[in-house]
């Protein structure tokens, strides 16, 4: 990657080592009144934000590697979004669709209906949230199979509403004092390949983790014929960016067919051009039974969808709704969305993706303690490590990383357990680029330094 020798004049600016007088005052406030389940990563406050930059209360501007935790997919308050949330909303701003009707839910359906793998026609449910749009389709893939059964992966992340909660496999926190969540979820392993488990007794790998389901957990532990569904990121994103081999989704397609089980694949942080393809299914060419989406679906604003072949959501009304699902406002948005994505954002996505991925791999040749990295598109992982041997994961070094490149202006959060992870809005360029590779460069050396 070419080095520049100087930033964006706009941004990172840092004038006040953060959290400055405004921001604490603000994170005082915040921690009388807010629920203490809320995970905080930094003391950012936040006053505006335009396209990849963020301005804190105290005047200090930051890169934006987060992107709201991937869902400010255009940017943030990207004009085109936000001329059609002010159209929406002069217009009415909501009349719940779960009982009436307006066009800009019948559009988004059909658009949504044509860009989703797979041959129509198609059906769509929406809701405020990814967790929401799991939630549904775990509803749905048992309503129409009449099976009790699903199966989820070791490392997922589906949300945290009971049902969503019951398919996560993340962390111990999130699920821990919930008990006893939905029954009948089976966890199996994902194809972490970077710290594939049996790779000493199976070096040619040949997806193991595959065979294991059919090999070992359909015989002894879960009846195929009772398994309604098998869900499954594309890629692991809270799991700590796991890239799965070439072979995975095609072999784990084809597994589900022969036993008549449905592939419910969540795109919830994976859709809507992040990985360089409007969906990631599409890098793999598998055609899922259901798909849920959310997150940089409206750019910002909540919504969620589960979408299906209409030969397949055939519950009946009321057996699932939604008051605020689909609301109008977010239907606009998430259409203005769409529009931009299409036009030129899923094509940046790859080629800007593509070219931060090189930078990345030629910053791991100078340091120790990046073991691996990996993405697709703009959704990007570093795996630290204290050993790249035994690849010891290097749990508080990544936690430095990340507090020191925030005080640096550049904003990151973390995947995993060890993973520093890169979702950035999809409309930014090379310069941004190179300057989140040049605070990286400067962060890794400190922290190796000690």
């Amino acid at each position: 990657m070419a080095r520049r020798s100087s930033r964006p004049p706009a941004i990172p600016r840092i004038n006040t080592v953060p959290p400055g007088p405004k921001a604490k005052a603000w994170v005082r406030r915040d921690q009388q009144v807010l629920s203490p389940s809320i995970t905080r990563i930094y003391p950012l406050v936040v006053e505006k934000a335009q396209g990849a930059m963020v301005q804190d209360v105290d005047g200090n501007r930051y890169l934006d590697f987060t992107s709201g935790i991937a869902v400010n997919s255009t940017g943030h308050s990207e004009p085109t979004v936000v001329q059609a949330i002010r159209s929406q909303a002069g217009r009415f701003i909501h009349m719940s669709g779960t009982d009436f009707y307006y066009d800009s839910q019948v559009k988004l359906a059909e658009i949504l209906g044509r860009l989703t793998p797979g041959p129509g026609p198609k059906r769509t449910f929406f809701s405020n949230s990814g967790t929401e749009a799991v939630e549904a389709a775990f509803k749905l893939a048992r309503y129409r199979t009449r099976r009790p059964l699903m199966l989820a992966f070791q490392g997922a992340f589906h949300g945290r509403t009971m049902g969503a909660l019951s398919l996560t496999g993340s962390k111990a926190v999130q699920r821990r004092h919930f008990a006893p969540l939905v029954p009948g979820v089976t966890h199996v392993p994902y194809a972490d390949c970077y710290r594939c488990p049996y790779k000493l007794t199976h070096p040619s790998c040949d997806v193991h983790c595959v065979k294991v389901i059919k090999d070992v957990y359909f015989k002894t532990i879960v009846p195929p014929e009772d398994v309604a569904a098998i869900i499954v990121e594309p890629i692991q994103g809270e799991g700590g960016i796991i890239v799965p081999p070439p072979e995975f989704h095609p072999m784990l397609a084809e597994l589900a067919r022969e036993h008549g089980i449905l592939i419910i694949m969540d795109e919830v942080q994976t859709g809507m051009g992040r990985t360089g393809r409007m969906f990631a299914a599409e890098h793999w060419r598998v055609q899922p039974d259901i798909m849920t989406i959310g997150k940089g679906i409206a750019s910002g604003l909540p919504m969620g969808a589960t979408v299906a072949a209409s030969a397949l959501m055939t519950w009946t009304a009321g057996a699932h709704a939604n008051t605020f699902g689909g609301n109008p406002v977010a239907c606009e948005a998430a259409l203005a969305t769409i529009t931009l994505l299409k036009r030129k954002l899923v094509a940046n996505a790859a080629s800007v993706g593509a070219y931060l991925l090189r930078g990345l791999e030629e910053l791991k040749t100078r340091h120790r303690l990046i073991g691996d990295v990996r993405g697709k598109g703009l959704m990007i992982g570093l795996d630290c490590v204290r050993d790249p041997e035994s690849k010891e994961m290097a749990v508080q070094e990544r936690n430095d990383i990340i507090q020191r490149c925030f005080r640096k202006g550049l904003l990151l959060l973390g995947s995993g357990q060890s993973v520093v992870r890169i979702v950035p809005p999809l409309m930014i360029g090379k310069r941004e680029a190179d300057t989140a590779v040049e605070i990286l460069d400067e962060v890794f050396t400190e922290v190796e330094r000690g």
